[in-house]
């Protein structure tokens, strides 16, 4: 594979063919020759060369030294970082800056929770503010706007204890929808459960099991409010059943839940997997490892669908 960038940032592929049905990752057809990709190919996992080593004596154009870059792509494909650099003045904002932890999730995970939260991104580079977890931030952020709380303010935006403030206004929303009347709550969560089996009923019915461990995916959004109240954390408060690109999964030892998993269906990574308060469980490792060796049967499942769709047309 060859990752091609223009002055402008485009990036384009050159790429063997992959066995597009296949269960070993997209096996590559290394007897198949180097072919332009289509634009968008780009923004495929198998694209995303993340190396493990990068020569020390490398040449880069000094327009991307000029816009931050000095030897590290601080594990990001370095077609990402490169192309973005080029086009995108919030890379090289938060390059400069040292926000990598920002600039990973922006160029990793999901660029419109910075752009949406921009003010507040700023709010914290002037004040060399640093984030430990971009994932609670951008949810705490979330609850600050429930509240009509100023996003350009320091007081808010940079809390000391990221986790203790994000937890406070998770219990307040949490009281505050416990105030509403039964019948109300129980509409909309009505509501909610037909949109979100409507997007997510064909990966109902999946489980994994290893010994006393089983993850199994979220069915009911009264389960979403179920799993938040028993961990302590947003997935029901900040309404993790409406987000389109997200499997959640719900990780058990014996019946009761240990940690709860967001997964990027485009993607097909772990985007969190936050047990109570947050913070990882003593089978964390477990969890993921059980997650990744199952992983082809959601891709089934997706293609499954796509298959589906293209006869239906």
């Amino acid at each position: 594979m060859q990752h091609w960038i223009s002055p402008a940032g485009e990036v384009r592929t050159l790429s063997r063919s992959t066995n597009a049905f296949s269960q070993a990752c997209d096996a590559w057809k290394f007897y198949s020759p180097l072919e332009i990709r289509p634009k968008d190919f780009v923004r495929n996992a198998k694209c995303f060369i993340n190396p493990y080593k990068v020569f020390p004596q490398i040449k880069v154009l000094p327009i991307l030294k000029r816009n931050g870059f000095k030897a590290s792509v601080h594990d990001i494909a370095p077609h990402l970082l490169f192309a973005s650099l080029l086009s995108d003045p919030i890379t090289e904002t938060l390059l400069k800056a040292r926000q990598i932890k920002l600039l990973q999730h922006y160029l990793r995970v999901s660029g419109q929770g910075i752009r949406r939260n921009w003010q507040a991104v700023k709010t914290a580079i002037r004040n060399s503010y640093k984030i430990a977890d971009v994932q609670i931030w951008e949810d705490y952020l979330e609850l600050l706007r429930h509240f009509k709380k100023d996003l350009c303010s320091p007081l808010y935006v940079c809390p000391e204890n990221l986790s203790g403030a994000h937890d406070r206004l998770v219990h307040k929303k949490r009281g505050l929808l416990r105030k509403k009347k039964l019948q109300d709550l129980r509409l909309e969560i009505e509501k909610a459960q037909s949109r979100y089996a409507s997007d997510k009923k064909r990966f109902f019915g999946l489980s994994f099991q290893d010994k006393e461990l089983n993850i199994s995916v979220i069915e009911n959004v009264k389960d979403f409010m179920r799993e938040g109240d028993d961990l302590g954390h947003c997935v029901f408060t900040n309404e993790y059943y409406g987000k389109k690109d997200s499997l959640i999964l719900s990780a058990k030892i014996a019946d009761k839940s240990v940690e709860t998993i967001e997964l990027s269906l485009s993607r097909m990574e772990v985007l969190q997997c936050r047990g109570f308060k947050n913070r990882p469980s003593n089978h964390h490792k477990q969890i993921l490892r059980l997650l990744s060796q199952n992983l082809y049967q959601i891709k089934q499942r997706m293609k499954k669908r796509n298959v589906k769709a293209e006869a239906d047309n």
